[in-house]
């Protein structure tokens, strides 16, 4: 399910409602004697889409091993929340797990990019364009979260936003926020679905399958990790977007979360335990389509336990790097602009002096320069990128070697993920 296999065509048609059980609809594909291909790029056929089941009132019968995973699941979500370590600010924390959580999802699209070249982005975006669509990423990510704590219901607008935060910027940016109108398919080598992997509903279901999404979303009478579980696969299923569709569908895993409060603070990285177990992932929300919704569950809840609960060992060892860091900086005053500076490092492991100014709430760019100089003396941050005394950026010392190892952690080298898009 790489990028790039998706096509689509056609003319939309008048909405209409869901049916009760998933279902195929029989489609003709017009022939074409234009565009590139040979006989079968070219040909008419008939094929077969994918519509899924209304799931607004869905009320979901599980076993009790299954029922006791997905509490596990929420609990290991809520000690994650619940019990930060002492010395990482909640603010700076919250925001490496988010990007490490946009990083895994983005690399499941095939956007490979370190977090180191993804910190280096958000200050050079000009010279990184892959890590600037895992930027927009982080960004859609956030303002989802937001959008997801201040907001009575969810809307068809925030998918739409959220999409459109994703692509605004990129080369792909004509699609950014556009709900597709045309039929579209994931996988296959011809420019039609003829040989395709999963063919998702057509295009006068989307707009219904939308709505019947949204109105599942907005309750709150189910675990949370089976609302999330449940929510990005029907999403990923409807498949509404022309591109995106999988980073969309893994950042509402974090609005649910949010939403229901197992998440106030921290975002479990469940996309990185995905990423690393890319062919479970995809079988998974295989057989959610096929019936099989349990395989899915159990998958996912193993995803967000292992997440949550890797992510607070995490926590602690960026709260040791943190107390190293103090020692070697001769343990700064408290309101010294060196001690508040490596507070916010774990948030922001490169900076510039404007940054360092903001973070610190320094007087003057000199006070901000006298704190990157000490920490740097102290082995705390050194300097990357360009000389020219405009351009100066500094990276913490040992904060990317800790997020490689966690990521191989949880996403183990040569586990290459495959894109859902």
């Amino acid at each position: 399910m790489g990028r790039g296999k998706k096509r689509q065509i056609g003319r939309a048609t008048p909405a209409l409602e869901l049916p009760a059980s998933p279902e195929l609809v029989r489609r003709h594909w017009e022939a074409r004697t234009d565009g590139l291909g040979g006989r079968r790029a070219k040909e008419g056929f008939d094929y077969e889409a994918y519509v899924p089941r209304s799931i607004a009132t869905l009320d979901p019968l599980l076993e009790a091993s299954l029922a006791e995973a997905i509490g596990a699941a929420d609990q290991a979500c809520r000690e994650l929340n619940e019990d930060p370590p002492a010395l990482v600010s909640l603010e700076a924390l919250a925001r490496q797990l988010l990007r490490a959580e946009a990083v895994a999802s983005s690399r499941i699209e095939n956007l490979i990019v370190s977090h180191r070249s993804l910190a280096r982005a958000f200050f050079e975006p000009e010279h990184q364009d892959t890590a600037s669509e895992v930027v927009a990423n982080v960004r859609a990510t956030e303002r989802a979260i937001e959008l997801a704590s201040s907001e009575d219901a969810l809307t068809l607008d925030t998918l739409i936003e959220i999409h459109r935060i994703l692509f605004t910027g990129t080369s792909s940016e004509h699609l950014a926020g556009v709900i597709r109108d045309k039929q579209n398919w994931i996988g296959g080598t011809l420019p039609n679905p003829r040989d395709a992997e999963f063919i998702p509903p057509p295009e006068e279901y989307v707009g219904p399958a939308l709505e019947d999404l949204l109105a599942f979303m907005n309750r709150d009478d189910l675990p949370a990790t089976l609302q999330a579980a449940i929510t990005h696969a029907q999403f990923e299923t409807i498949h509404p977007f022309a591109d995106g569709n999988g980073r969309v569908g893994r950042t509402l895993i974090h609005v649910i979360f949010r939403r229901r409060g197992i998440a106030p603070r921290y975002v479990p990285p469940v996309s990185l335990v995905l990423a690393g177990r890319s062919d479970e992932y995809i079988k998974g929300l295989t057989a959610y389509r096929q019936g099989q919704e349990d395989v899915w569950y159990e998958t996912f809840a193993e995803a967000v336990e292992i997440s949550a609960r890797k992510a607070r060992e995490f926590a602690d060892r960026v709260a040791e790097l943190q107390e190293q860091w103090f020692e070697q900086a001769g343990r700064p005053r408290p309101q010294a602009a060196a001690r508040k500076l490596i507070a916010a490092l774990p948030g922001h492991p490169v900076v510039d002096v404007g940054t360092v100014q903001q973070l610190t709430g320094a007087a003057s760019q000199e006070t901000a320069r006298t704190a990157i100089n000490r920490l740097v003396d102290a082995g705390v941050l050194r300097q990357v990128g360009s000389d020219k005394k405009r351009n100066r950026l500094w990276e913490s010392v040992g904060l990317f070697d800790l997020l490689d190892s966690f990521e191989r952690e949880l996403a183990p080298t040569g586990q290459a993920p495959r894109g859902t898009n």
